[in-house]
């Protein structure tokens, strides 16, 4: 059975790549070693958090992600999971 690349998994990945983006940039602003450096990285994670509310925003909207349903969150995961074993077996 073949799965097939839909806008929720691309959605959700987007969310995923953009919460890592906020964490880099967060270490990056504490690691940075001079003033003009760290001001242009708390610039970025300003911008990335941004994208990632707005990601998160949207696929909570679309009914893809409930942040406050841990249930629901795990059900998910499971599905992509099983998805993804799917996919190699």
């Amino acid at each position: 059975m073949e799965q097939k690349l839909t806008d929720q998994i691309i959605a959700n990945d987007m969310l995923i790549a953009a919460k890592s983006g906020v964490k880099t940039y967060a270490s990056a602003v504490v690691e940075s070693a001079t003033p003009a450096v760290k001001d242009m990285m708390k610039k970025h994670l300003d911008d990335a958090i941004t994208f990632q509310s707005k990601i998160g925003d949207f696929v909570m909207s679309k009914g893809w992600y409930d942040a406050y349903n841990l249930n629901k969150l795990l059900e998910n995961d499971c599905k992509q999971s099983q998805c993804a074993i799917n996919k190699i077996g």
